[in-house]
């Protein structure tokens, strides 16, 4: 299973999620008196998913001699070493799934299966079947897998998670540390909640026990309906904290409808770029409230220049919906109809304006497929950083799946560290990824080295780093610059 991470001081977000007892003062229908019922019968369509990966891995063995300082042939034989062919090794991820029709359907998430060579996944009753994928989408975290086999299996229903609430009891069962057919359980926390990683962030917060394993598995409500899909935790250590999050069904269902059908997503493009309305914007533009979302520029030949949208116009309403703040317009575009018209509002000098739009498909973009593609070609090439006394490289899609990360990291993976390089005194080791530079994110090689330059000729003899280390726990160490 793949690791995701947000720095929020020294906490980290990890992929995957305390049982709340309630007080006496609460209704009595919200606790029953046991939970035996509803993980019983519903045991039967979570299955356990394993994947095989193949990765490489350079031969650290060493030699069994040593030779003497400035001997010729140290050198001779480190060359040696370095030069040796990498070699393939099958890694296993682990994670967990949920079916949702008769012939196989099972739905999970995109880091349990990405990269994967081959996919198992494993029902309560210890039956295996291979698994194909059928489609998957990285911005959602969503992929959708079919049984290889013409057995009939066990579905649950995608209910409507527009209607939980919170305080509502739910319950999650999954794989964590691969000991299957695990039941958790708890309450909704929060709904709707952003925490920042990606434009369509809507997650329902839980505090029912998830964990490492337990990422694409059903988080349930009491009358066994899938509301949410469990996918990430917030801990200090990987391990349950009691708050993890799980992507809504309602949002959701139309991802997996779309990737059943297609193999793929095709979501709105209005074509602007947009930033939030702060009490002194709308002020200054004669608004009300802060609410909308402020578009700053708008791309050429895109549905909204040829709405006629300009920069400064707020968007306060799109298909029926309010805006009310910058990032639920991503999130009301991104589920609207590819090709068909729709209404919007929109605040320009101080008064109203309906619009009609037909919006063009977000994956057909340039920006997009840029995006999509700018990992696959990035090459291992390591670039040696003398301020630092070490040799970095871009992080890989490969990097990515053996070290179960989220799909969009980006930084640095240290290969060598020099004896009297800056780094040899910190704790960072060879492996390890550096993904921020003084807070700041870093995005690969040319972009750390332009930064790090940067803060030397400012006269900075510290700098402060963000890494993620071999058991990818992230965290902040300070380096002084040789």
């Amino acid at each position: 299973m793949k690791h995701f991470f947000k720095k929020i001081k020294i906490i980290r977000i990890v992929f995957v999620a305390l049982f709340l007892f309630s007080s006496s003062a609460v209704i009595s229908k919200e606790a029953p008196s046991s939970f035996a019922d509803l993980a019983e019968k519903l045991m039967p369509s979570v299955v356990n998913i394993s994947t095989t990966r193949v990765v490489e891995a350079r031969s650290q063995t060493p030699l069994p001699f040593q030779f003497p300082p400035g001997s010729p042939f140290e050198d001779f034989f480190k060359e040696f070493n370095q030069q040796q062919t990498p070699q393939k090794r099958k890694s296993t991820a682990l994670g967990s799934g949920f079916v949702i029709s008769e012939d196989g359907i099972v739905i999970t998430n995109n880091h349990v299966i990405q990269g994967s060579e081959g996919i198992v996944v494993r029902f309560t009753n210890k039956k295996e079947y291979e698994a194909k994928l059928i489609g998957t989408d990285p911005v959602s975290d969503l992929a959708v897998l079919k049984i290889q086999s013409k057995d009939k299996f066990k579905p649950v229903a995608l209910g409507d998670s527009n209607k939980a609430r919170v305080g509502e009891w739910v319950l999650a069962i999954g794989n964590p540390f691969g000991l299957g057919g695990t039941v958790t359980t708890g309450i909704i926390s929060a709904i709707n909640r952003d925490i920042n990683m990606g434009r369509y962030d809507n997650f329902i917060q839980t505090d029912a026990s998830i964990n490492q394993g337990n990422s694409g598995g059903p988080l349930f409500n009491m009358k066994g309906e899938v509301v949410g899909i469990n996918t990430a935790i917030f801990s200090n250590s990987g391990g349950s904290v009691g708050i993890g999050f799980a992507i809504p069904s309602s949002f959701a269902k139309k991802v997996i409808d779309q990737l059943t059908v297609y193999g793929e997503t095709r979501r709105g493009w209005l074509g602007v770029r947009i930033q939030e309305v702060t009490k002194e914007i709308a002020d200054s533009l004669g608004m009300k409230e802060a609410m909308g979302a402020l578009v700053a520029d708008v791309n050429p030949d895109s549905p909204a220049k040829k709405a006629g949208v300009q920069d400064g116009d707020v968007i306060v309403e799109f298909n029926g919906v309010k805006i009310d703040t910058m990032r639920k317009l991503p999130k009301v575009v991104g589920e609207s109809p590819v090709g068909k018209s729709a209404t919007f509002k929109v605040w320009r000098n101080k008064k109203t304006i309906t619009k009609t739009i037909v919006l063009g498909r977000l994956e057909d973009t340039e920006e997009f497929k840029k995006k999509s593609e700018s990992k696959k070609v990035e090459k291992k090439k390591d670039t040696l950083l003398k301020s630092l006394g070490a040799k970095v490289r871009n992080i890989t899609d490969q990097d990515i799946a053996s070290r179960k990360l989220k799909s969009d990291i980006s930084g640095v993976i240290v290969q060598e560290i020099q004896a009297d390089g800056a780094l040899s005194d910190t704790p960072i080791q060879v492996g390890d990824i550096i993904i921020g530079l003084k807070n700041e994110k870093v995005k690969n090689v040319s972009d750390f080295e332009d930064k790090l330059k940067k803060l030397i000729k400012s006269g900075n003899a510290s700098i402060l780093l963000t890494i993620i280390d071999s058991k990818n726990r992230s965290r902040y160490v300070g380096v002084k610059i040789n």
